[in-house]
């Protein structure tokens, strides 16, 4: 089996062509160049230099992540377009397996870490076993690698803590060791010791030779279905979900623009969800109090209710799963108690799934009291209702 390996997800770039019994061309640089300048020429060089069909190989292994966010989408660009162009299967190989990898037969705990910034690193935990690997009747030992903790991003503190606590010795390798090896010596507790130069970072043909061991597992994928492990938000998206975690809640009526975004959100909270031409036509309804609650553009809750006379009814309220327990529910109710008594309505009612403890506690809290109970109400599943009414919103 000859595999092509990428990996561009830290600071080294490699490019490497593997069999089952040698690695045929290995191309690795780690310079101030950007991988979108390297990947591609160096695969173009390696190839040419070993005159190598492309189209013969069988599969191409890629470091899948963590790690640089613009290093792993250019260095799954590469292998997905290739795996497309040439219809080839793609191995994702976890960063840090790969790195742990570089490490072969160590018996010692096995600690890549690679720098995720604010005190973080990306890390596994891993080892290697002869026993596991021994064969019976001769004395061959196949060296079996262990995973004892899966790829994570965490605290540097906190990485420190686990290995203290398993009491055996480590080595280290990658890009974060000179980052952090200042808090490892003043933290750790158990021996340890940091792998040479020429295996502490990542190595294309270390991914590739791990990729045919995870080939014939049959861990692979086709080119179309490759994602890439970034464990973590990279800090563009971070920024933008501390803006909306900080960013206002707008209550105001619902419009027929809104009505396809609160379908989808039917479908994603209810089992019997309402169709967009329903809510089309509830809006339609001059009997209704329609509302929207909105957060940096997008809306994240809603209220339908109906009304009659000196009452209302509220057939819907709901706010997304992310967004709730932040006052979302209680704004809504807010303004159909302020809508409510523009319009002399005195009595607000509403049911709810006996089992669905929370809400009904929320709507005890702002002055609901049960009242009654509609057996078999509820479909999908069966289920009773509790109705509920409150003479004025207090709001408390």
């Amino acid at each position: 089996m000859r595999v092509l390996a990428i990996d561009s997800s830290g600071l080294t770039a490699t490019v490497a062509i593997v069999d089952e019994t040698e690695t045929i061309a290995e191309y690795t640089i780690n310079y101030k160049k950007t991988h979108s300048q390297t990947l591609l020429p160096m695969i173009d060089e390696m190839v040419k230099m070993t005159e190598t069909d492309l189209n013969t190989i069988d599969a191409i292994a890629v470091a899948g992540g963590p790690g640089s966010f613009t290093g792993l989408r250019i260095g799954s660009a590469t292998a997905k377009g290739l795996g497309l162009a040439l219809g080839k299967p793609l191995i994702h190989v976890p960063t840090v397996d790969g790195l742990a990898y570089n490490v072969y037969g160590c018996e010692d705990l096995i600690c890549p870490i690679m720098d995720a910034r604010r005190n973080q690193v990306y890390t596994g935990i891993y080892t290697f076993s002869k026993k596991a690997g021994e064969k019976e009747e001769t004395n061959e030992v196949d060296p079996v690698f262990q995973v004892i903790r899966m790829q994570m991003a965490v605290a540097v503190d906190e990485l420190i803590q686990r290995l203290n606590n398993y009491g055996r010795s480590v080595v280290f390798l990658g890009d974060g060791v000179p980052v952090y090896a200042q808090k490892l010596a003043e933290g750790l507790k158990v021996p340890y010791s940091f792998a040479p130069a020429y295996m502490n970072r990542q190595r294309a043909a270390v991914v590739g030779t791990l990729g045919i061991r995870y080939y014939k597992a049959g861990k692979y994928e086709s080119a179309a279905e490759h994602r890439p492990d970034y464990l973590r938000m990279s800090q563009a998206e971070r920024e933008r979900a501390e803006r909306e975690k900080k960013a206002k809640v707008i209550i105001r009526e619902m419009t027929m623009e809104d009505a396809a975004a609160v379908a989808e959100m039917e479908h994603q909270i209810f089992s019997d969800a309402w169709s967009e031409s329903s809510i089309l036509e509830t809006l339609h309804n001059p009997q209704t109090i329609c509302l929207a609650a909105e957060k940096s553009g997008k809306v994240i809750g809603n209220l339908l209710a109906y009304t009659a006379a000196d009452e209302a009814e509220i057939a819907r309220i709901s706010v997304l799963k992310e967004e709730r327990k932040q006052g979302t529910g209680r704004l809504l109710l807010d303004m159909l108690k302020q809508i409510s008594k523009e319009r002399q309505i005195g009595k607000v009612l509403l049911d709810v799934r006996r089992s669905n403890a929370a809400a009904r506690a929320f709507y005890e809290k702002y002055g609901f009291k049960e009242d009654g109970i509609r057996p078999d109400f509820y479909e999908n599943p069966s289920e009773d209702a509790i109705l509920m009414s409150a003479e004025i919103l207090t709001g408390e």
